[in-house]
């Protein structure tokens, strides 16, 4: 499998030279040149696989000869630890859990599989590499925890100062070894810009590899499909194609579902499910793509203002605006919503959302207003523990602390203060 550059101007590389680059030297996104299709009697029989088999199949198919079978094996067993539940709440609403792993974050699988990727090609290098993540929320953690002591391999996360959650901070910020953490002022969008720049920067690519974590990096991006796939996986028997509802901030989430869907996984509609930072509901609307400066909100995974993984959707449907509607309908929603939806999951179904979730939800009940027939899945994208106060308080109830959330209360949040790209540029170096 080759990789191009969505910029055109680059040429075309491997799955390792893209995993290892992030981003092409033409600044653009690297996208598969082929989709592989799977033929309708793979997807008709996968109730009866073992999902770690199918797994290995679907993503052979990118990784190509970068990483030998034996090896993705491995990756894809420690990838897959943890399972997805899909829990029916009505004979129309399903609720796709992924925050069983780690970081209680459904970024666990993406960033598992690429420090599983780079701790295998480490092994073959003498450079050193870095890792430079953006993140607006739980991305930090699951790289963080991902990446945690992977030999060869130095991290440094970017964080919006006040903008994340004091979990998500903490995350980040108590694990030390090899994961650096910098607190920048700004947004989410400010820290991507840094580390859009700094890959562009040779001074640092001199004497280490230099690659991305987030959802622009092809290892973090990808293996997300598997989500849906182990979701299509738990539909009992014969069923209506499902309609996916996704709480999408930087649209990684959702453009590897749609990848799956033209790869021939059955499913009638995807929706993409914003909070206010709603540039791409307008853009569905308008044809107009004009991101404004991000606003915080409740849902602070989702504070992004200028989606990176769009312009991959786009590519998906080679520009065709009509064949891209078809398939992806894109909502907004308010805080004030956000908070409502929590309430309503609560109280008719005793189900306790995060959020993410109740954006997610409220895309889909929108959905369903038209299309009743439908049988709809949105997806919960972090445990609601990672943002207490909120849910506690719209709730009128306590959480109980998961196991993964216990022993970092007592931790102390180590990180540096950064304003500038400059500054972070002295960092690195």
């Amino acid at each position: 499998m080759k990789y191009y550059s969505l910029g055109k101007q680059s040429p075309e590389v491997s799955f390792k030279e893209a995993t290892l680059r992030g981003i092409a030297p033409d600044r653009g996104l690297y996208f598969p040149k082929q989709i592989p299709e799977f033929p309708p009697v793979f997807w008709k029989n996968l109730g009866g696989r073992d999902f770690n088999e199918v797994a290995n199949e679907l993503m052979q198919a990118f990784t190509g000869a970068s990483i030998p079978a034996p090896q993705l094996r491995q990756i894809l067993a420690k990838t897959l630890s943890f399972e997805f539940p899909l829990r029916q709440l009505t004979a129309h609403i399903s609720v796709l859990e992924l925050f069983h792993g780690p970081t209680m974050a459904f970024k666990d699988v993406g960033a598992t599989f690429m420090a599983g990727c780079l701790g295998y090609f480490s092994e073959q290098t003498d450079r050193k590499t870095v890792v430079l993540v953006a993140t607006s929320g739980d991305t930090g953690g699951a790289v963080a925890r991902g990446f945690l002591n992977v030999p060869g391999v130095e991290v440094v996360i970017l964080y919006p100062k006040d903008k994340v959650s004091d979990i998500q901070e903490r995350q980040l910020t108590t694990l030390g070894a090899n994961i650096r953490a910098l607190r920048v002022s700004g947004t989410f969008d400010t820290c991507q810009a840094m580390v859009k720049q700094a890959f562009q920067d040779p001074v640092l690519r001199e004497n280490q590899e230099l690659t991305s974590a987030n959802s622009i990096n092809v290892a973090r991006w990808l293996p997300q499909m598997l989500y849906y796939v182990r979701a299509l996986q738990q539909l009992p028997g014969e069923t209506t194609e499902p309609v996916f509802s996704v709480p999408s901030g930087n649209f990684g989430n959702l453009c590897a579902g749609m990848l799956a869907s033209h790869m021939g996984m059955p499913c009638g509609q995807f929706i993409a499910a914003t909070n206010t930072n709603d540039t791409v509901p307008r853009f569905m609307k308008t044809l107009d793509y004009q991101p404004k400066p991000a606003i915080p909100t409740l849902s602070n995974a989702m504070d992004v203002a200028d989606p990176s993984n769009f312009i991959r959707i786009q590519e998906l449907f080679q520009q065709d605006f009509p064949n891209m509607a078809s398939e992806l309908t894109a909502t907004s929603f308010t805080d004030a919503q956000t908070l409502e939806a929590l309430q309503e999951l609560f109280a008719d179904f005793g189900y306790i959302a995060d959020p993410h979730g109740a954006v997610g939800y409220l895309g889909l009940k929108q959905y369903l207003k038209t299309h009743p027939e439908a049988r709809g899945i949105f997806l919960e994208t972090a445990h609601p523990i990672k943002f207490r106060e909120t849910v506690e308080s719209c709730l009128e109830t306590r959480l109980e602390l998961p196991e993964q959330i216990r022993g970092l209360l007592d931790r102390e949040k180590v990180f540096t203060d950064i304003s500038t790209y400059e500054e972070l540029r002295d960092a690195l170096r």
